[in-house]
């Protein structure tokens, strides 16, 4: 266990959701989820916050606060009131700078995906490939003004921000901030819910009916219906291992500020003193709805095709020593630099052997709307979409 602190005032962890707020101080660093799990259930800790990472393996960013607030409500943006949020002079100013990589070279590492999962012989079924935008500002931005922005603009609050210090390397000083709409596990007593998502479509927002049809092509998709399959049934396998009673419904619509997405609520029981929020997080992360499977041959074809990710695509909550908490999957994201003027957004989609490269481009420009537009990042260059 290693300590840190920060400087600031700001909390070093805020997880908003509809139902519940946890915000967290800095504290003690454990490099690794076993360590942390081994704490927690050793009663030597009260509670554990902070992020994994995309690869199982990378170091972690978790610790146990020096000090932790739960209310039983979203969190409230300090800085910003709901109907001023058109007042551009209260807003961080982010300009785009780059698309990492070019538009051309994500078509065609989703071609070169889709080519070898056709072919029949090949281990993976599914391959969830990224892109990143990066933007910059003129002026250093605190990660709880993003915060602020993520959760004004988001329906139901959701947003998230991590001090990612507590990974060491390259990760000092920078802040993963964003609003997922994705829930790897929360476990509440002996109840237990997951509810993933795969499967998605741009919202058309000017015009209802056209909205409507593009929601009921998405639920009607072959396509996307064996995408989502992939990941409801891991899910499900993983947590009849550990649960009991798993539940998994059929597949419904649901739907962000920007996009149409398909998802599945899966429930399950476990009892008081059985796998802790952290301990299934670890068990489900990372599904085929940000990796692919089957899992390690999907990471492999990831890191081969776009290299390392970091803690995008991975997961970030908090769990306590009663083993209730709550993981959310790190999408709709992007990492501050320690300066608080570079920002690197990510997205990505699912791609299955009938994937469209094209489609699946269109797909990531609509999923960065979520992270950028608030940021008054509305347009992307025409070259980037």
């Amino acid at each position: 266990m290693i300590p840190i602190s920060t400087a600031s005032s700001d909390p070093a962890f805020v997880l908003s959701r509809p139902q519940r707020t946890v915000s967290a101080s800095a504290g003690t660093v454990f490099r690794s989820a076993h360590d942390a799990i081994t704490a927690l259930r050793s009663g030597r800790i009260s509670h554990i916050v902070g992020a994994l990472p995309f690869r199982p393996g990378a170091p972690t960013a978790l610790w146990a606060p020096e000090s932790v607030t739960i209310t039983d409500a979203p969190y409230e943006p300090r800085m910003l009131e709901r109907e001023s949020m058109t007042d551009s002079r209260s807003l961080p100013q982010f300009a785009f700078d780059a698309a990492l990589p070019a538009p051309d070279e994500h078509r065609r590492r989703v071609a070169t995906a889709v080519e070898l999962l056709a072919d029949t012989a090949h281990p993976v079924r599914k391959v969830v490939l990224a892109r990143a935008i990066r933007a910059r500002s003129a002026t250093p931005v605190r990660a709880l003004d993003i915060l602020d922005l993520m959760v004004a603009s988001d329906p139901m609050s959701n947003g998230f921000l991590v001090d990612l210090s507590a990974a060491g390397g390259r990760y000092p000083g920078r802040h993963l901030i964003g609003s997922s709409p994705e829930i790897l596990v929360r476990r509440d007593g002996n109840r237990v819910v997951s509810y993933p998502l795969a499967g998605s479509a741009r919202r058309v927002l000017d015009d209802g009916d056209a909205d409507r049809v593009a929601a009921e092509t998405l639920l009607a998709s072959t396509k996307d219906l064996a995408e989502h399959r992939f990941v409801t049934d891991q899910v499900s396998a993983v947590l009849r291992d550990r649960c009991a009673q798993v539940h998994t419904p059929a597949p419904e619509l649901m739907s962000t500020p920007a996009m149409w997405h398909i998802g599945t609520p899966i429930t399950a029981a476990v009892p008081l003193a059985g796998p802790s929020a952290l301990e299934l997080a670890v068990a489900l992360h990372p599904t085929p709805a940000i990796c692919g499977t089957p899992t390690a041959a999907a990471t492999r074809l990831i890191a081969e095709l776009e290299g390392e990710r970091g803690f995008y695509a991975g997961a970030v909550g908090w769990c306590d020593a009663d083993g209730n908490g709550e993981w959310m999957v790190s999408i709709r994201c992007a990492e501050l630099s320690e300066h608080g003027t570079t920002l690197l957004a990510h997205a990505g989609g699912g791609i299955v052997a009938a994937s469209d490269p094209t489609a699946e481009l269109a797909e990531t420009t609509g999923k960065f709307q979520r992270i950028l537009a608030p940021l008054g990042i509305a347009d992307l260059p025409v070259t980037v979409c």
